[in-house]
């Protein structure tokens, strides 16, 4: 059973989906009457009028392979738009049909009003990104303590030198001015693997929690480089896109499961400084977003992420909205439908675990309907209507 399920969710659970099963697997929902009250609800979610619990998983472009019983080609899927444009084509046919909306995007980016690539954190720390199994790798670039100082060298001396001539690529200029006179402007810098997780890629998981352990100076020396490094690329990019510290844009969103792998204590020795010396840079406001994305059981942290005035979270699906909410009251939470019971479509529990989190963040809204991670391939269409239904029979606001 899910967590935090009570008898009573179960069983309202189990009665939506036999109706579900009754009507050819399609659970009962008006659509209409659905999409205009999400419009309503996902405009504002604090909104005190709003008619319904938000829904903001819409699926992604992983579920095609099982919804349209393709073979799995990630590569293709990763590295292929017009494919994965043409197979979104036909998932929308059959969204429309099961969920009345065309859910995903068929667009397929015109590379001539795109950038040239430009390197990046890793790049900066020297990590390979490696496809391996389905997927791109950040690889380890130091081992020991010894590379690890000397990478952190080499990081500090081109943070010393050039770095716009390390980061951008030798047409930049060229391709800015085309790119600039058609009104496209270079891409900004406001979201980053988090600095745990970074630093566990850069580094390995396990030397890093021994070495802020055991040698908290030299961890120190590496989170103030990676901070550094962050600012500084930032900086330079919004410059390129011709704002300065006052008419940059504000915003920013971190993603860092490997958070989890600290306590308290390491956190906020090495993580806890580089959010908040960012959040203070490019979300100084308190509307600002400042938002983390963590789907693992970090709950032992959110004291911390509560001192930094969060205003997005989706965390793993262990951490209850209840317990959120009590750290983070302003923040939008993000879940917490565990993505596996979604792509697994156990349907008793996807209604039960709504039923859960509606049961816990009504009173104070703020809270929007999600998988606490990835949607991953396997959920189903049915799966996402199944959500609606509950949503529409159970998670009104005011009934």
């Amino acid at each position: 059973m899910s967590i935090n399920v009570t008898a009573k969710h179960l069983q309202l659970a189990e009665s939506l989906v036999e109706e579900a099963k009754r009507n050819g697997g399609l659970a009962p929902v008006d659509l209409a009457k659905f999409w205009a009250d999400q419009e309503l609800a996902h405009a504002n979610p604090w909104g005190p009028d709003i008619p319904q619990a938000p829904l903001g998983m819409l699926m992604s472009h992983e579920c095609l392979f099982a919804e349209l019983g393709i073979e799995e080609d990630w590569y293709k899927y990763t590295h292929d738009p017009v494919w994965r444009a043409q197979t979104a084509k036909a998932y929308n046919t059959k969204a429309d049909r099961i969920v009345g909306r065309r859910i995903l995007s068929e667009h397929v980016p015109d590379r001539t009003k795109q950038y040239p690539g430009t390197k990046g954190l890793h790049d900066l720390f020297e990590a390979k990104n490696i496809w391996n199994v389905n997927s791109y790798w950040l690889m380890e670039s130091a081992h020991g303590e010894d590379e690890l100082q000397a990478l952190l060298d080499r990081v500090e001396q081109r943070l010393d030198g050039d770095l716009r001539s390390f980061l951008l690529p030798d047409n930049w200029e060229s391709e800015k001015a085309r790119l600039l006179a058609e009104g496209v402007k270079p891409p900004l810098y406001r979201g980053q693997r988090g600095p745990v997780t970074f630093a566990a890629s850069v580094y390995g998981p396990e030397p890093l929690i021994y070495l802020v352990l055991d040698n908290p100076g030299l961890a120190a020396r590496f989170r103030d480089l990676i901070l550094r490094a962050i600012l500084a690329i930032a900086r330079i990019k919004d410059e390129e896109a011709g704002y300065t510290p006052d008419t940059a844009p504000h915003g920013w969103y971190w993603a860092d499961d490997n958070c989890c792998l600290m306590n308290p204590d390491m956190y906020e020795h090495f993580g806890y400084p580089i959010l908040k010396a960012v959040f203070d840079r490019y979300s100084p406001n308190p509307e600002d977003l400042r938002g983390q994305h963590s789907d693992s059981p970090m709950g032992h942290l959110l004291p911390l992420l509560g001192q930094l005035g969060m205003t997005n979270l989706n965390l793993g699906p262990t951490v209850m909205i209840d317990e959120i909410r009590r750290h983070c009251p302003r923040a939008v939470i993000r879940g917490q439908l565990a993505p596996f019971t979604l792509s697994r479509n156990e349907e008793v529990n996807i209604v039960a675990e709504f039923l859960r989190d509606f049961d816990m963040g009504r009173e104070h809204k703020g809270w929007v309907f999600d998988t606490a991670g990835s949607i991953n391939n396997g959920s189903m269409l049915t799966g996402m209507r199944l959500i609606m239904a509950a949503i529409q029979r159970y998670g009104r606001f005011g009934a």
